[in-house]
Parts: C-alpha cells; structure tokens; sequence
C-alpha cells in the first residue's frame, strides 16, 4: 500500500486488490469518500466554505435525541423548569468548547481527531480512547435509532423494530458516502477527485438537515404553547441533583470532541482557527441548548395535558411530540415522519467518525476501505437498538453519565499535550510520523494521568447502578475530577516520559 502523501498518488492506490481498485474508481464517480485516517495533504485541503462545520454540528444536535436528553431534568432528576434549564446553559456552554476547539485541529494537522491524538496517548495507547469512543458513539446512534423507531412507529401500524431498521439504513447510505455527502461539497475532495460530482439531493443534505425539524418544534410550539406550565418541583433543587443531571449534560455534548477534527480536516489550513471555533461553538448550542430546554418544558407539562401524557406513557418520547401535534391532524403526522427523519443527521457523521474510529484502533484495518465500516457498524446497531428499545431512559441516563467520565480524562490530556508541552504551536507536530510507533509519544503518561484520575472519579460518581461515597455528598462531580486530577498528573508523567523515551 502507498501513502497518500506521495505526490501523485490516487486514493484509490490505497486499497488492496485490483478488484477493489476498479470498485474504488466505480464509488469514486459516485461521489463517495474513500480515505480513512490517512493523512489530508496540504495540497488537499482546499476547503474554503467554513460555514459548513456549523452546519454539520447544527444538523446533527437539531433533533430528538437533543429533545430526550432535556427531558431527563424533571423526569430523571427531579428538577423544576428553571434549574433544568439553568443546567442545561452553563454545562453546554462549558462542554462545547473541546468539541469546537479540536475542530480547529482538522485544518492544521490534516489527521482524523483519534489519529491526532496518537501524539498523546502513543501509536498503540490511543486504541484505548479509540475503543470508548468507538462504544460511545455507536451508544448514541442506538439510542438515535430507538428514537427515530418510536417516532416513525407513532405515525402508522409499523412497529418500533421496523422503525429502528428505517432510520438505521438510511442514515448507512449517508454515511457510507462520507464526507463529501455530508458537506455536500466537491471542494472538500482531494484533487485528483474533484471532478467527480454529488447527486442534488445528497448535495446539501447537513445544510438543509435542521430545517424540517425546526418546522417540526416550531409547529409544536405553535399550537400546544399554551399548555406549557411550570410547575415548580416538589422541593428545591440540591447541589446534588444539579450537578449529576451535569454530568449527563457533559456526557451528551463533550463526547462530540473525539469527532471534532474529523468534519475540517479537508478544509484549507489558512482558516483562522477562531473561526472554526465559533462556527462549531455555536453549532453546537444553539440546538442543543434551545431542544432540551424545550425538552424539559415539555415533560414537566405533559401530566397536565391529556393527549400529551397518554403518548409519554412509558417514557416514549415520540409519542410525547406526536402529542403536541395532535391539533394540526393529519399534518402533523407528516411533521412525526419528518422528526423521525432526523435523527439520521446525527447518526450520518457519527458513523462516518467511527470508520475512522476503527482505522485507529486496529492499525492494519488502514487498508480497508472506509465504507466498509458503516456497514459493519450498522450490523452492530440495529439489533442492539431493537434489544434496547423498550428501555430507553434508562439507557439514556445511565450512558450518558457514564461516558462523560473518560471524555473528561482524554480532552484533559490532549490539552495539556497541545497548550504545554507543543506550546499551542502544530508546528511541532511530525506529521509524517503519524503512523511511526517509535516515532510518536509512548503514551503511557496519558494512559497512566487518565487511569489514576479515577482513584477520585469513581468514589465521586453518582449514578442509578453506583453511587460513591463523595457522590453521595456532592452529587456527581466525576467528571469534573477527570479533568482537573488528569491535568495535573499528566504534567509530571509527561515530563518522566519524554526524558526515559526523548519523545
């Protein structure tokens, strides 16, 4: 195999097998994306439509799931209308920022966020954060599909199983695409592939994503504002519900940063990087933080609105929308097949990232195409979905809490690395050392910052299936412990290491 660096080289040369290379070249004037974690070249990033990564986040956090995880302050936590949504501000405004920070890496370093992140974790210590991300976001394109299933289901006489396999395939045939699908630009290809044009429909499909679900909530809000109550909570909200219903705040958005260079590694690295992170920043919260704010108004309405509680029944979210739209009829069943629809924005490029996900976690995987892995990942994810769908709160909450924890570990670490050690300068990153294990970091002092950090992470959970003893004071505060002991073990540690290795 021949890297895609050389000059001259095709994509398509990186695959194996002559019969791959004519499948490749036949995808290829499809319009589908074939590089994996392999390095974008200078020369092919020429992206200059920045807009785009705002769209990207804003399509994928403008739906459902956003919706659902808002519901889970009242219903979960115990939370009135305004500390749910006091909540939900602050920590989102706190948990996008590693997501839109390491978007600006992709333009910089040209590497996939997990192949970044070997000049930190090392060659073979970066399959550990390859793996949690790998389970993180297939956990979220289930919980997606369950979503998108329910919805789906509460429209006509389907199933939420058939549903689950609707939403599952189509969001496998945006996926498989790649990239190039999701920006719908042929701007963002390498050069030797730009000639190669999308379909119309595919072309702007993250673009115009978010528009028919905000029809949908607008609608909604439209007819069944009236009924929105706030009734205050049965007693006022403690340190300890606030800060635990944070943590499935962090665990919901913060996650999005082992993705973040993966949508701007095509764009063109003069950028200013400000402005990637304001592009991404705001992509990411204004959907997030208006959907669950609406999310938690909505749930800590429906016992007093009968058509809205009847389709809440055991925690069915989409139900609970398709309540709201009773009084616009039959449109509103249109509106439901539309909200469904959705959640295939965030399920398109989450799978897209575990692709890569894959690459990095396996190195000889490098030689397979990427497509291949949207459907293997699709194979996972829909029995996993139809296994889970009849119990999906608590899905949602215990895994939204749960993953937070090692994000905090991981994002710590890789700040560090970049703003101390790398002096914030991408200059000192040895990119054609991407794929030289001697060459890059051994990795044992993130893994060893990341590991310790959870003698204080584990003891300060809280959680349905644990509660640690400072949890149990304090509310969940493990998340913040990741970040915090990981920063300033991973100094030292760091420090030990590169004077034993000299990397």
């Amino acid at each position: 195999m021949q890297d895609l660096d050389e000059k001259g080289e095709s994509e398509t040369r990186s695959l194996p097998g002559i019969n791959n290379l004519s499948l490749s070249r036949r995808l290829l004037t499809w319009g589908v994306e074939l590089r994996g974690i392999h390095p974008v070249s200078v020369e092919d990033r020429t992206e200059t439509q920045f807009s785009k990564i705002f769209f990207i986040w804003l399509s994928a956090n403008t739906n459902i799931l956003s919706f659902s995880a808002g519901t889970l302050g009242p219903v979960a936590f115990g939370l009135g209308l305004r500390d749910a949504c006091l909540t939900i501000l602050f920590f989102n405004l706190l948990c996008a920022a590693p997501p839109a920070y390491f978007s600006t890496w992709g333009p910089k370093l040209g590497l996939r966020q997990m192949c970044a992140s070997r000049y930190t974790f090392g060659y073979y210590g970066v399959m550990v954060p390859s793996l949690l991300a790998l389970v993180g976001g297939i956990g979220f394109c289930i919980l997606n599909s369950i979503l998108g299933g329910q919805a789906l289901a509460s429209v006509g006489n389907i199933s939420w199983t058939v549903g689950i396999v609707i939403i599952a395939v189509i969001s496998l045939v945006v996926s498989f695409c790649g990239l190039k699908v999701l920006s719908w630009s042929a701007l963002s290809t390498p050069t030797h592939e730009r000639k190669m044009t999308l379909t119309p429909h595919f072309r702007r499909y993250e673009r115009l994503a978010w528009i028919p679900v905000l029809l949908v909530f607008l609608v909604a809000v439209g007819v069944g504002g009236k009924n929105f109550v706030n009734t205050p909570a049965a007693a006022p909200a403690t340190a300890s519900q606030i800060l635990t219903f944070g943590a499935t705040i962090a665990g919901f958005t913060m996650t999005w940063a082992a993705f973040g260079a993966d949508y701007t590694a095509y764009f063109h690295p003069g950028v200013s990087s400000l402005r990637v992170f304001l592009y991404s920043y705001l992509g990411l919260n204004i959907p997030i933080i208006t959907l669950q704010c609406l999310g938690a108004a909505a749930a800590i309405s429906a016992p007093s609105v009968p058509d809205w509680d009847a389709g809440y029944a055991g925690g069915n979210v989409g139900g609970l929308v398709d309540g709201m739209l009773h009084p616009v009829g039959g449109f509103g069943k249109f509106l439901m097949v539309l909200l469904s629809l959705s959640v295939t924005a965030n399920n398109a490029p989450t799978i897209y990232s575990l692709c890569m996900g894959f690459q990095t976690l396996v190195p000889p995987l490098v030689v397979v195409p990427r497509y291949v892995f949207s459907v293997f990942a699709t194979a996972v994810i829909i029995p996993l979905s139809i296994v889970g769908q009849h119990k999906f709160y608590s899905a949602l909450s215990n895994f939204l809490g749960l993953i937070g924890y090692w994000a905090g570990a991981w994002v710590s670490a890789l700040f560090v690395e970049h703003l101390y050690f790398r002096k914030g300068n991408f200059a000192n990153y040895e990119i054609r050392h991407w794929n030289v294990p001697s060459k890059l970091p051994l990795g044992a002092a993130a893994l060893g910052a990341s590991a310790l950090s959870f003698a204080l992470v584990i003891p300060s959970m809280s959680q349905v299936w644990y509660t640690g003893p400072i949890g149990r004071r304090t509310g969940d505060i493990g998340f913040e412990f990741a970040l915090v002991v990981t920063a300033l073990l991973y100094i030292p540690l760091r420090h030990l290491e590169k004077h034993w290795r000299g990397v």
